[in-house]
């Protein structure tokens, strides 16, 4: 009987995995509509009351995104002085959802990446993940990798979907 091949394993096929750089920590959404009169109108003075009622060490050491989930109008300086009451104790505050939240963080880590490893190789960015990677760092991931990478495919090695081949030289 003839031995079965690991065609895979045995590849020089490398994979890049956007869940090995999934930043740890807790990561909190602030909606600036809990102080709004009825969700939807600032009025200064009590939303500047609220702010300084509110607990803002309970994000001690957290990703933090501040957003509006009603349809308000707010002021630019509210989610500006959201932020400046975070600041002493959030670790990364954005403006926007969680999944805006995990595509600063994933920004800011794959820019610090030495893709030189992935010189003229074929390269599969790793699809399926258990945690929620945004499709904005797959196309961050992608795009890096574009300046090394011989090919660039997405999926699993079993049924990768190919993105990019560079030209010839």
């Amino acid at each position: 009987m003839e031995e079965i091949e690991n065609k895979v394993a045995n590849s020089v096929l490398e994979v890049f995995d956007l869940e090995d750089y999934y930043p740890k920590g807790f990561r909190a959404q602030i909606d600036i509509s809990q102080w709004l009169l009825e969700g939807f109108l600032l009025k200064e003075k009590d939303f500047r009351e609220h702010l300084k009622n509110h607990d803002w060490s309970q994000y001690q050491d957290q990703y933090v995104a501040i957003n509006c989930s009603t349809d308000a109008i707010v002021p630019a300086w509210a989610s500006i002085l959201v932020a400046i009451q975070l600041a002493p104790f959030a670790k990364k505050i954005v403006n926007g959802t969680i999944e805006d939240l995990d595509s600063a963080l994933y920004e800011e880590i794959l820019s610090k990446i030495d893709y030189s490893a992935y010189e003229n190789k074929p390269v599969i960015i790793k699809g399926c993940s258990k945690k929620p990677v945004p499709t904005r760092a797959y196309i961050l991931a992608a795009h890096h990798l574009q300046a090394f990478a011989r090919s660039i495919m997405y999926g699993e090695a079993c049924s990768a979907v190919p993105l990019y081949k560079s030209p010839k030289k």
